[in-house]
């Protein structure tokens, strides 16, 4: 079992910055990637960005790519979205994900991180 545990999200104004967290613990070892999804009232869950675990590589979403940074600290099993210049639509509930093993499916999940952005 992993568990996730996601820090740093709030209100800030558009154009501002924040950058959020995620602390895995338990079977971390199995974990192959980690990814930050946002979901809207209404509207699926999207993926914003992804990290593989053991190289480092990464995906970002076209709506976000340049604004988002998605990074890891292996030795704190920590996971970062540093997200900057934000909109008003950057406005959601953002999950931190982990899948283990062969998964090919995120199949651990944070509780969220509410992320709000005025106008």
């Amino acid at each position: 079992q992993v568990q996730l545990v996601e820090s740093g999200g709030g209100l800030v104004q558009a154009g501002g910055s924040l950058r959020l967290a995620c602390a895995a613990s338990g079977g971390t070892f199995r974990m192959s990637a980690m990814g930050w999804f946002r979901q809207v009232p209404e509207k699926e869950r999207e993926i914003v960005a992804a990290i593989r675990w053991g190289d480092g590589s990464t995906f970002y979403a076209n709506s976000v790519n340049g604004r988002f940074t998605i990074s890891r600290d292996s030795a704190k099993n920590t996971v970062y979205l540093q997200i900057n210049s934000l909109k008003p639509e950057d406005t959601a509930i953002y999950y931190c994900a982990a899948r283990t093993g062969l998964s090919t499916q995120y199949n651990y999940w944070g509780q969220g991180t509410q992320v709000t952005v005025s106008s």
